[in-house]
Protein backbone atom coordinates (compact mmCIF):
# COMPACT_ATOMS: atom_id res chain seq x y z
CA UNK A 1 0.00 0.00 0.00
CA UNK A 2 1.47 3.51 -1.00
CA UNK A 3 1.74 5.70 2.14
CA UNK A 4 -0.11 8.69 2.82
CA UNK A 5 3.01 10.77 2.73
CA UNK A 6 3.65 9.72 -1.07
CA UNK A 7 -0.20 10.31 -2.17
CA UNK A 8 0.46 13.92 -0.67
CA UNK A 9 3.53 15.05 -1.78
CA UNK A 10 3.78 17.57 -4.60
CA UNK A 11 4.35 16.42 -7.95
CA UNK A 12 6.83 18.71 -8.74
CA UNK A 13 9.55 20.23 -6.41
CA UNK A 14 11.86 22.99 -6.60
CA UNK A 15 15.78 23.59 -5.38
CA UNK A 16 16.64 25.11 -2.40
CA UNK A 17 20.32 25.29 -1.85
CA UNK A 18 20.10 28.11 0.85
CA UNK A 19 22.84 27.43 3.20
CA UNK A 20 24.96 24.85 1.03
CA UNK A 21 28.30 25.26 -0.48
CA UNK A 22 28.68 24.26 -3.96
CA UNK A 23 31.90 23.81 -6.10
CA UNK A 24 32.09 23.78 -9.45
CA UNK A 25 35.18 23.16 -11.49
CA UNK A 26 35.52 24.44 -15.29
CA UNK A 27 32.76 27.23 -14.25
CA UNK A 28 34.26 29.60 -16.73
CA UNK A 29 32.02 28.41 -19.76
CA UNK A 30 30.18 25.43 -21.06
CA UNK A 31 28.50 22.62 -18.82
CA UNK A 32 30.68 24.58 -16.09
CA UNK A 33 28.84 28.27 -16.42
CA UNK A 34 25.57 26.44 -16.39
CA UNK A 35 26.19 24.52 -13.67
CA UNK A 36 27.14 27.08 -11.56
CA UNK A 37 24.46 29.31 -12.58
CA UNK A 38 21.66 27.12 -11.68
CA UNK A 39 23.01 25.90 -8.66
CA UNK A 40 23.71 29.99 -7.10
CA UNK A 41 19.94 30.48 -8.43
CA UNK A 42 18.60 27.52 -6.02
CA UNK A 43 20.71 29.18 -3.89
CA UNK A 44 23.98 28.11 -3.34
CA UNK A 45 27.00 29.68 -2.55
CA UNK A 46 29.10 28.76 -5.35
CA UNK A 47 33.00 28.31 -5.23
CA UNK A 48 33.85 29.04 -9.33
CA UNK A 49 36.75 26.88 -10.01
CA UNK A 50 38.86 27.92 -13.72
CA UNK A 51 41.87 28.48 -14.86
CA UNK A 52 39.99 31.14 -16.92
CA UNK A 53 40.38 34.06 -15.34
CA UNK A 54 38.43 36.34 -17.94
CA UNK A 55 35.57 33.74 -18.28
CA UNK A 56 35.61 33.77 -14.08
CA UNK A 57 34.66 36.73 -14.18
CA UNK A 58 32.07 36.97 -16.98
CA UNK A 59 30.62 34.40 -15.53
CA UNK A 60 30.31 36.18 -11.57
CA UNK A 61 29.32 39.31 -13.90
CA UNK A 62 26.21 37.75 -15.09
CA UNK A 63 24.61 36.29 -11.98
CA UNK A 64 22.09 39.86 -11.70
CA UNK A 65 19.99 38.61 -9.12
CA UNK A 66 20.04 35.02 -8.26
CA UNK A 67 19.10 33.72 -4.70
CA UNK A 68 23.04 32.58 -4.33
CA UNK A 69 26.09 33.61 -4.98
CA UNK A 70 29.23 32.95 -7.36
CA UNK A 71 32.50 33.51 -5.86
CA UNK A 72 35.12 33.04 -8.93
CA UNK A 73 38.40 31.39 -7.65
CA UNK A 74 41.25 31.31 -10.63
CA UNK A 75 42.69 27.46 -10.08
CA UNK A 76 44.67 24.81 -12.26
CA UNK A 77 43.59 21.86 -11.50
CA UNK A 78 47.03 20.23 -12.20
CA UNK A 79 47.86 21.50 -8.94
CA UNK A 80 46.29 18.90 -7.18
CA UNK A 81 47.25 19.91 -3.35
CA UNK A 82 45.62 23.59 -4.41
CA UNK A 83 42.81 21.65 -6.08
CA UNK A 84 41.58 19.41 -2.27
CA UNK A 85 42.49 22.40 -0.22
CA UNK A 86 39.50 24.55 -2.33
CA UNK A 87 37.21 21.66 -1.50
CA UNK A 88 37.36 21.47 1.94
CA UNK A 89 33.51 23.15 3.53
CA UNK A 90 31.95 21.45 0.27
CA UNK A 91 28.18 20.53 0.33
CA UNK A 92 27.81 20.26 -3.36
CA UNK A 93 31.03 19.32 -5.72
CA UNK A 94 30.60 18.90 -9.13
CA UNK A 95 33.53 17.87 -11.01
CA UNK A 96 33.06 18.62 -14.58
CA UNK A 97 36.58 20.26 -15.90
CA UNK A 98 37.80 18.39 -18.82
CA UNK A 99 40.07 18.86 -21.75
CA UNK A 100 40.41 17.16 -25.07
CA UNK A 101 42.46 15.96 -28.20
CA UNK A 102 42.14 13.65 -30.97
CA UNK A 103 44.54 12.06 -32.16
CA UNK A 104 45.25 8.59 -33.01
CA UNK A 105 46.84 6.46 -30.84
CA UNK A 106 50.28 6.05 -32.09
CA UNK A 107 50.64 9.73 -32.56
CA UNK A 108 49.20 10.82 -29.14
CA UNK A 109 51.72 12.79 -27.36
CA UNK A 110 52.04 11.06 -24.03
CA UNK A 111 52.50 14.24 -21.59
CA UNK A 112 48.98 15.41 -23.15
CA UNK A 113 47.37 12.05 -21.92
CA UNK A 114 49.46 12.44 -18.78
CA UNK A 115 47.23 15.93 -18.29
CA UNK A 116 44.00 15.11 -19.54
CA UNK A 117 44.21 11.99 -16.45
CA UNK A 118 45.35 14.45 -13.78
CA UNK A 119 42.74 17.24 -14.73
CA UNK A 120 40.33 14.35 -15.39
CA UNK A 121 40.71 11.85 -13.00
CA UNK A 122 43.40 12.78 -10.16
CA UNK A 123 42.15 16.07 -9.83
CA UNK A 124 38.51 14.64 -8.79
CA UNK A 125 39.58 12.06 -6.81
CA UNK A 126 41.34 14.87 -4.44
CA UNK A 127 38.78 17.15 -4.52
CA UNK A 128 36.19 14.18 -3.61
CA UNK A 129 39.03 13.67 -0.96
CA UNK A 130 38.88 17.43 0.12
CA UNK A 131 35.16 17.72 0.34
CA UNK A 132 34.49 14.42 2.07
CA UNK A 133 35.38 15.09 6.16
CA UNK A 134 32.93 18.01 5.56
CA UNK A 135 30.13 16.11 4.29
CA UNK A 136 30.89 13.33 6.37
CA UNK A 137 30.80 15.61 9.58
CA UNK A 138 26.95 16.47 8.38
CA UNK A 139 25.35 13.75 7.53
CA UNK A 140 24.86 15.04 3.54
CA UNK A 141 26.47 15.40 0.63
CA UNK A 142 26.16 15.19 -3.02
CA UNK A 143 29.09 14.55 -5.50
CA UNK A 144 28.25 15.18 -9.19
CA UNK A 145 30.95 13.99 -11.93
CA UNK A 146 30.09 15.43 -15.33
CA UNK A 147 31.05 11.88 -17.09
CA UNK A 148 30.44 11.46 -21.11
CA UNK A 149 28.73 8.89 -22.91
CA UNK A 150 32.16 8.03 -23.67
CA UNK A 151 32.35 7.00 -19.94
CA UNK A 152 30.36 4.23 -21.63
CA UNK A 153 31.83 3.83 -24.43
CA UNK A 154 35.07 4.28 -26.61
CA UNK A 155 35.53 6.45 -29.87
CA UNK A 156 38.54 5.94 -32.06
CA UNK A 157 41.38 8.65 -31.59
CA UNK A 158 40.45 9.74 -27.96
CA UNK A 159 42.63 7.37 -25.80
CA UNK A 160 42.61 10.28 -22.96
CA UNK A 161 39.44 11.37 -22.96
CA UNK A 162 37.97 7.98 -22.53
CA UNK A 163 40.13 6.45 -20.36
CA UNK A 164 39.89 9.38 -17.75
CA UNK A 165 35.81 8.90 -18.05
CA UNK A 166 35.76 5.36 -17.67
CA UNK A 167 37.95 5.77 -15.23
CA UNK A 168 35.72 8.49 -13.37
CA UNK A 169 32.72 6.02 -13.56
CA UNK A 170 34.76 3.90 -11.47
CA UNK A 171 35.64 6.74 -9.01
CA UNK A 172 31.99 7.84 -8.62
CA UNK A 173 30.68 4.28 -7.79
CA UNK A 174 33.18 3.77 -5.37
CA UNK A 175 32.42 7.10 -3.77
CA UNK A 176 28.75 6.28 -3.23
CA UNK A 177 29.40 2.97 -2.07
CA UNK A 178 31.79 4.38 0.83
CA UNK A 179 29.11 7.20 1.13
CA UNK A 180 26.02 5.80 1.41
CA UNK A 181 26.36 5.45 5.48
CA UNK A 182 27.31 9.11 5.68
CA UNK A 183 24.48 10.61 3.55
CA UNK A 184 26.33 11.33 0.77
CA UNK A 185 25.34 10.19 -2.95
CA UNK A 186 27.91 10.10 -5.66
CA UNK A 187 26.76 9.86 -9.63
CA UNK A 188 27.88 10.80 -12.91
CA UNK A 189 26.06 12.66 -15.77
CA UNK A 190 27.02 11.44 -19.24
CA UNK A 191 25.63 13.48 -22.15
CA UNK A 192 26.74 12.85 -25.16
CA UNK A 193 27.94 16.10 -27.62
CA UNK A 194 27.12 19.43 -25.58
CA UNK A 195 27.28 22.75 -27.32
CA UNK A 196 30.42 24.25 -25.53
CA UNK A 197 33.76 25.18 -27.36
CA UNK A 198 35.60 21.99 -25.95
CA UNK A 199 32.82 20.20 -28.46
CA UNK A 200 33.56 23.55 -31.15
CA UNK A 201 36.99 22.94 -30.70
CA UNK A 202 36.77 19.29 -31.77
CA UNK A 203 35.17 19.61 -35.22
CA UNK A 204 38.43 20.74 -36.61
CA UNK A 205 40.15 18.02 -34.65
CA UNK A 206 37.74 15.41 -35.83
CA UNK A 207 37.75 16.77 -39.59
CA UNK A 208 41.86 16.07 -39.99
CA UNK A 209 41.18 12.39 -37.81
CA UNK A 210 38.54 11.12 -40.39
CA UNK A 211 39.54 13.31 -43.33
CA UNK A 212 36.43 15.06 -43.94
CA UNK A 213 35.27 18.38 -44.48
CA UNK A 214 34.76 20.12 -41.01
CA UNK A 215 30.95 21.00 -42.37
CA UNK A 216 30.05 17.04 -42.53
CA UNK A 217 31.93 16.49 -38.65
CA UNK A 218 28.85 17.56 -36.88
CA UNK A 219 26.61 14.72 -38.65
CA UNK A 220 28.59 12.47 -40.21
CA UNK A 221 30.53 11.95 -36.96
CA UNK A 222 29.48 13.57 -33.59
CA UNK A 223 25.77 12.75 -34.33
CA UNK A 224 26.12 9.95 -36.26
CA UNK A 225 24.94 7.75 -33.73
CA UNK A 226 22.53 9.66 -32.25
CA UNK A 227 18.09 9.42 -32.54
CA UNK A 228 18.61 13.03 -31.28
CA UNK A 229 19.87 14.60 -34.50
CA UNK A 230 20.96 17.46 -32.63
CA UNK A 231 23.72 18.79 -29.43
CA UNK A 232 22.47 18.90 -26.17
CA UNK A 233 22.49 22.50 -24.74
CA UNK A 234 24.53 22.98 -21.24
CA UNK A 235 21.55 24.12 -19.09
CA UNK A 236 19.96 20.46 -20.14
CA UNK A 237 22.77 18.91 -18.48
CA UNK A 238 22.81 21.63 -15.48
CA UNK A 239 18.98 20.58 -14.64
CA UNK A 240 20.23 17.30 -14.04
CA UNK A 241 23.03 18.10 -11.99
CA UNK A 242 20.21 19.90 -10.29
CA UNK A 243 18.07 16.89 -10.07
CA UNK A 244 20.58 15.02 -8.68
CA UNK A 245 21.14 17.67 -5.69
CA UNK A 246 18.02 17.72 -5.25
CA UNK A 247 15.00 16.19 -1.98
CA UNK A 248 13.97 13.08 -3.72
CA UNK A 249 17.43 11.30 -4.91
CA UNK A 250 18.78 10.06 -1.94
CA UNK A 251 17.95 6.71 -3.32
CA UNK A 252 20.12 7.68 -6.22
CA UNK A 253 23.87 7.09 -5.89
CA UNK A 254 26.37 4.98 -7.71
CA UNK A 255 25.17 5.64 -11.13
CA UNK A 256 25.13 7.14 -14.26
CA UNK A 257 22.22 9.67 -16.08
CA UNK A 258 22.80 9.47 -18.92
CA UNK A 259 21.55 12.31 -21.74
CA UNK A 260 22.82 11.29 -24.76
CA UNK A 261 19.79 11.61 -27.51
CA UNK A 262 19.14 7.83 -27.24
CA UNK A 263 23.34 7.41 -28.52
CA UNK A 264 23.64 4.14 -26.18
CA UNK A 265 19.92 3.05 -26.96
CA UNK A 266 21.69 1.38 -30.50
Amino acid sequence: MTSPSVLQAPHASSLDLHGRTALVTGAAGGIGRACALRLAAAGAEVRAVDRDAAGLEALAGSCGDLAGSVEPQVLDLTDLDAAERAAAGTDVLVNNAGLQLVRPLEEFPPDVFHTVLTVMLEAPFRLIRGALPHMYGQGWGRIVNISSVHGLRASAYKAAYVSAKHGLEGLSKTAALEGAAHGVTSNCVNPAYVRTPLVERQIADQARAHGLPEEQVLSDVLLRDSALRRLIEPDEVAEAVAYLCGPYTVGLTGTSLVLDGGWTAH
